[in-house]
Formats: C-alpha cells, structure tokens, sequence
C-alpha cells in the first residue's frame, strides 16, 4: 500500500510525476477520476476493475446511485507512466481539482487503495480541518491505546 505524501508540479502539457515510491502500484496503468473533498483518485488498474464492478452493481432506479455513477465514471480516464514517471491530466480533471495555471503545485498522496492527487491549497485546508473537526484524535487514541 502507497504512504506518504509528495509535492510535485504540473507541467505545461498537463502532466505530472509519479512519485518513484508509488511507481509499482500503479505498473500496470491506472485511472484517475474525479475524487471527493474535490481532490483526484488514481487508482491502480486491478483497484478501478471492482470499483466498475460495485458502480455496475448500484440500483439504476436510484437516483443518488445515478448521480454518483455520472460524477465518479464519466470523468475517468485511463494512464500510463511515460519514460519520465509522468501521467497526463485531462484539462478536465485538473479544473475539478483546481489544478490551473497559476495553481500547479500538487499534492500526491497515498492511500489504502488509490493515490490522492490534490492542489496544494485545498490540501493543507483538508489537513487543517480534519484536526479541527474530525474524530481523529479519538481515532488515534484507539489504534495507538
């Protein structure tokens, strides 16, 4: 599982690295999508195969389930590394994440099943309100005793 987290810029084209130390997670290719708290998600191939597979699985009938399946799927899109350690974002995902040319500075950060990819301002507000408003330090207390 990818840990830690990484500060990177976004080139002209688009394009950022991959921190080396998260290069075999995603080996094989990966899919970055639009992700929540208005980050982007990387996920490793064989990770986005199960999440197409419960997306696949959610009630049509259900509009909450159609609306989360429009945000989540249609702004996915297929990478790769090129010779650089580098994937491409499409410009759409990187408005989403804020991501422009005066705000190139990124975040990429690991997680249990994915990579975070996020803009450095909205990172550092994520970090700073989870302390301020979240259980974490209860969580903490319970995996450390």
């Amino acid at each position: 599982m990818p840990f830690g987290e990484y500060q990177y810029s976004v080139d002209d084209k688009g394009r950022v690295i991959i921190p080396p130390s998260f290069r075999d997670f995603v080996t094989d290719g990966m899919v970055v999508t639009r992700g929540l708290e208005g980050c982007l998600y990387i996920f490793p191939l064989a990770n986005w195969r199960r999440v197409e597979e419960y997306l696949g699985n959610l009630p049509i009938i259900n509009a909450e389930s159609r609306n989360f399946v429009r945000f989540f799927y249609s702004g996915a899109s297929k990478a790769n590394t090129d010779s650089a350690g580098r994937i491409n974002i499409p410009a759409t995902l990187r408005s989403f994440a804020g991501i422009s040319e005066t705000e190139k500075t990124v975040i990429i950060a690991g997680a249990p099943n994915r990579l975070e990819l996020w803009n450095d301002a909205r990172w550092k507000t994520n970090l700073d309100e989870i302390l301020m408003s979240s259980p974490a330090p209860e969580i903490l207390q319970e995996l450390i005793g």
